[in-house]
C-alpha cells in the first residue's frame, strides 16, 4: 500500500472505531478482590464495594477495604461485556506495531468485548487516575520478556487515557534506545511517576565464550541475574517463561553454564529451577521489603494449532474465546516449578495466575495481523503467542490494580 492510501485506510479505521466504541455503556461493578502474599497460601480475597460509575468519587477504595471475604480472582471465565475498552483500538502510540491489530487490518472487534469475570465475586474496573495517584512520585518496573511488554505497553496505554494532557507523558528513554539497550523509560509528569520496561526475556543472564577453537558462542548464565538497575523500584514486576520453550533451551546441549562451566547437556526444567532460585536469591538479598512490593506475572498461554510458530502454527480465523475448560490446554511444568519457589522465599511476591484466564483466549492473538511490511503470504509466520492491544494484557493489568487498591493505602512513599 502506499502511504497515502494507507493514512486514508487507517483514518477511515478509527472513525469507524470511535463510533463502535462511543456504543459501549458504562457497567458499574458491585465487588472487587485481590491477590495476596502467597506466602500466606496464595490467599485471594474479595470485597463488597459501593456501586461505582466513572463520576463517583475515587475514595470508595476505604469502603471496598472494610469487609473482606475470600475469593479465587483466577478462577472464572471470559463474558461478553458492553463497557468501553481501556483505550480506544488504534489510538496509544505506545503500542507496538506488532500487538496493534487494529492498524494491522484487523476487522473484528470480538477481542476486546470480553471481561474477565471470576466465578465468586467481580474485579474493580480499572481506573486510571486513581492508579495515577497511588503511584504519585514512584517508579514501576517490568521485568521480563515481550509478553510482560504486552503488559507494560497495555498499562501505559490505560494510564496514558485518564490524563487530562496526553502531552504530559514523557519518554524519558527513546525507542532506539529499547532495540539497542532493551530498556523504555516513560515519565507521567503530572504524577512525577516513572513506568519503565526493561528486556529480561530469562531473568538470568545470557552470555558469551569462547571454546577451544577461540569460536564465540552464546550460553545462559544459570547463577547470574541480568541487570540489577532496579532493585531500589517501589513496584516491580517480573516474568519468564516463552523463551524456555524455544530450541536451544529445550535441547540445553552445551549452553546452560554455571561459572566457568558449561554443562554438556541439562534438562530445561532444572536449569530453569535453577535460574528461579538465582532470581529468587537476588531478590532476598536485593530488595528492601519494607520499600518495594514484587509481583510476579505467570505464564501467558499460547494457541498455535497444527505447529509452532516455526512450523506452519496457526490461530487466524478465531474470534471467541474457548468455553470448555476440559479443552484447556495443560498447567504449564513451568509454573510448578514457580510457585515451589516463590513459596520457600522471604520476600512477599504476588503471584498473579494469568495462565488459566489466558488458556481460554485463542481468539486474542494478533495471528496473521502482523505490520504492513510482513507479506501476507500463505505461509507467513502467525503469532499466536502476544496479545492483540487493547485486548487480554488490560485484565492483567486489572489484578495488578486490584492488589495495589488493597495494599495502596499502605504504599510506602519514599520520593
Amino acid at each position: 500500500r502506499s502511504p497515502t492510501a494507507l493514512a486514508l485506510a487507517l483514518a477511515t479505521r478509527l472513525r469507524f472505531a470511535a463510533d463502535y466504541i462511543a456504543s459501549f455503556t458504562s457497567v458499574s461493578s458491585s465487588n472487587t478482590c485481590i491477590v495476596s502474599d502467597v506466602r500466606s497460601n496464595c490467599t485471594l480475597s474479595s470485597v463488597t464495594a459501593v456501586e461505582r460509575t466513572p463520576g463517583n468519587s475515587l475514595e470508595d477504595g476505604n469502603d471496598v477495604i472494610k469487609d473482606l471475604s475470600s475469593c479465587d480472582i483466577f478462577n472464572g471465565n471470559w463474558v461478553l461485556d458492553d463497557s468501553r475498552p481501556a483505550y480506544i483500538p488504534g489510538s496509544c502510540p505506545y503500542v507496538d506495531d506488532s500487538f496493534n491489530c487494529f492498524k494491522n487490518g484487523r476487522v473484528d472487534f470480538s477481542y476486546v468485548r470480553y471481561r474477565w469475570k471470576p466465578f465468586d465475586c467481580q474485579i474493580p474496573r480499572f481506573n486510571g487516575r486513581k492508579m495515577l495517584e497511588m503511584l504519585r512520585g514512584k517508579r514501576l518496573v517490568f521485568v521480563g520478556d515481550s509478553l510482560n511488554r504486552n503488559m507494560w505497553e497495555s498499562l501505559v496505554c490505560s494510564l496514558r487515557e485518564s490524563l487530562k494532557d496526553k502531552r504530559s507523558l514523557f519518554e524519558v528513554s527513546t525507542r532506539n534506545e529499547y532495540r539497542t539497550q532493551g530498556f523504555f523509560s516513560l515519565r507521567f509528569q503530572d504524577y512525577q511517576c516513572i513506568i519503565d520496561f526493561i528486556k529480561s526475556p530469562f531473568l538470568v543472564q545470557e552470555w558469551k565464550i569462547s571454546d577451544k577453537s577461540e569460536i564465540r558462542r552464546e550460553t545462559l548464565r544459570l547463577d547470574m541475574i541480568q541487570g540489577s538497575k532496579y532493585s531500589d523500584a517501589d513496584i516491580i514486576v517480573f516474568n519468564t517463561g516463552h523463551w524456555w520453550t524455544h530450541q536451544k533451551t529445550g535441547k540445553g546441549k552445551n549452553y546452560f553454564q554455571e561459572g566457568s562451566h558449561v554443562y554438556d547437556r541439562m534438562e530445561v526444567k532444572e536449569a530453569f529451577t535453577k535460574a528461579l532460585k538465582t532470581w529468587a536469591q537476588w531478590v532476598d538479598s536485593n530488595i528492601d521489603r519494607k520499600h518495594t512490593r514484587v509481583f510476579f506475572a505467570g505464564y501467558s498461554s499460547s494457541h498455535f494449532r497444527k505447529g509452532q510458530w516455526d512450523t506452519g502454527g496457526n490461530c487466524h480465523g478465531e474470534t471467541e474465546p474457548i468455553s470448555n475448560e476440559t479443552s484447556l490446554a495443560p498447567y504449564p511444568w513451568m509454573m510448578s516449578i514457580l510457585e515451589s519457589v516463590i513459596s520457600e522465599m522471604k520476600t512477599p511476591v504476588f503471584y498473579l495466575n494469568i495462565t488459566k484466564m489466558t488458556a481460554y483466549r485463542k481468539d486474542g492473538h494478533p495471528s496473521i495481523y502482523r505490520p504492513f511490511e510482513i507479506p501476507r503470504t500463505p505461509g507467513m509466520f502467525q503469532d499466536c503467542s502476544h496479545w492483540c492491544l487493547p485486548g487480554v494484557p488490560d485484565f492483567w493489568n486489572e489484578l495488578l490494580y486490584a492488589a495495589l487498591l488493597i495494599s495502596g493505602h499502605d504504599l510506602p512513599n519514599n520520593h
